[in-house]
């Protein structure tokens, strides 16, 4: 997963910026010339980015982790922490934000201008929608995905994944029940404790290496790996700004090999380290547009950011590389058979096939069809999760709710746009991938066609 702590520093804008993101406050008129410069697009933009901000922060006063990261101006976070205003008062202000961003015409503007409103606006709604959470008003599954994430998962019913068991029992050694297979099999490919970290860090330098052939990354990036326990995730990057972050590994549970590179690219490189660096450098440090200095997690951009740390396991290593790369140089090191990293990964791709249940278990769950143990079930049936696991992914279901289609989903969404866009050539996938990582891209934007 992705994440930071609030750890902040100033923001470096120039100068006129500041006095048009301090200066102009909510209800100020915005003096509109007709000089050759035109419309002031740009101030009005830049005050509903600050106002977009405070907000961002006022909620996150009554949401703990709402705001996963924040490495603006300390004296904002600190103006607004000490207002502390109510619900009602942000929700009004969210609304009113909401209605200025509709108003503003940016289209003459320049298609980024355009952008930068629509990513603004929409934010803006999910932050009204998590307001109305707060408040307690009850939204269904496919609902709350709409308003915060902007995009909603397809449904997938039991047959389907019955189908996708059959095929996977067909392949799996032994008898008995099929997650007790998967189970038993996939155990055999535990990392020893002892030699988690050095996997970790081999993992880690390989995936840092593959993605800086394709990004020029600053040169004081860099992220602290931590280990911890008592977690409903298995991974965090507390990003901190600066290039700079915190990635913990979850150790409650035992970790598969496969979860040496999952992380590494996931939580690391090309994933949530590096879309966060670029949107800071390209964003906040370049074009000085304060909106990107705060990540609310629960929003439309957690589906870009999910979906692109996934798929970034695969533009990492394309085709047969990464079975290529674990079995030459990660079994050994954990103390596993090298022979067995190619059946070891054809059980797990058809595995994979089943990762939309989690989606299922949590809509009927949420929803109030079923109960958590009757969750539990249904992901050991058809997740193939141990009942230590299907617990584990119930406290996240709990604790994030509908943020569970930003996995599945947002790999697929981000899946097909890159290779739709790139038609299919590698070197083009990066620069697309890129631009993922470093726009004000929208999960609704993005290229549906051939998603489940």
């Amino acid at each position: 997963m992705l994440r930071a702590k609030l750890l902040r520093y100033p923001t470096v804008l120039p100068l006129l910026l500041l006095l048009v993101a301090f200066g102009c406050r909510k209800g100020s008129e915005v003096e509109v010339t007709d000089d050759a410069a035109g419309p002031n697009y740009e101030a009005e933009t830049n005050e509903a980015a600050q106002r977009y901000v405070e907000l961002i922060l006022g909620i996150g006063v009554h949401d703990d982790g709402y705001v996963d990261a924040y490495y603006g101006d300390p004296a904002v976070q600190e103006a607004v922490t000490a207002a502390a205003k109510p619900l009602a008062d942000l929700k009004s202000e969210a609304e009113d934000l909401i209605a200025v961003l509709a108003g503003l015409d940016l289209e003459t503007s320049g298609p980024e201008w355009e952008q930068r409103r629509r990513f603004l606006k929409r934010q803006s709604e999910a932050a009204l929608a998590r307001i109305q959470m707060l408040e307690g008003e009850s939204f269904s599954f496919d609902e709350e995905s709409e308003l915060l994430y902007d995009a909603v998962a397809p449904h997938l019913d039991a047959d389907t994944f019955d189908t996708l068991l059959a095929d996977l029992e067909a392949e799996l050694p032994g008898e008995g029940p099929v997650t007790e297979r998967y189970n038993a099999f996939r155990d055999q490919f535990i990392i020893p404790p002892d030699k988690l970290d050095a996997v970790f860090r081999v993992a880690i330098e390989e995936c840092k290496q593959r993605t800086a052939a394709h990004f020029a990354l600053p040169d004081t990036e860099s992220f602290t790996l931590e280990y911890v326990t008592d977690k409903s995730w298995s991974g965090y990057n507390w990003y901190q700004g600066k290039y700079e972050s915190l990635i913990q590994i979850n150790t409650d549970l035992p970790i598969y090999i496969d979860r040496a590179v999952d992380l590494a690219c996931h939580e690391g490189y090309p994933g949530h380290h590096v879309f966060n660096l670029l949107l800071e450098k390209n964003l906040v440090v370049d074009r000085g547009w304060v909106e990107n200095s705060v990540y609310p997690l629960y929003s439309p951009q957690s589906l870009i950011a999910e979906g692109t740390a996934n798929y970034g396991i695969h533009i990492a290593f394309p085709g047969e590389e990464r079975v290529a790369f674990e079995r030459d140089h990660l079994f050994a090191l954990a103390g596993l058979d090298p022979a067995q990293a190619d059946s070891y990964y054809r059980i797990l791709s058809l595995a994979k096939e089943l990762s939309y249940a989690g989606n299922l278990a949590a809509r009927l769950y949420l929803d109030g069809e079923i109960e958590a143990e009757a969750a539990a079930d249904l992901l050991e049936r058809y997740a193939l999760a141990s009942p230590e696991r299907a617990a584990q992914r119930i406290r996240f279901i709990e604790n994030y709710r509908a943020y569970v289609i930003n996995y599945n989903l947002g790999q697929d969404l981000v899946r097909t746009h890159v290779e739709v866009e790139s038609g299919g050539d590698p070197e083009e996938a990066w620069r697309v991938f890129e631009e993922l990582l470093s726009t004000q891209v929208l999960p609704s934007s993005l290229t549906q066609e051939g998603v489940h």
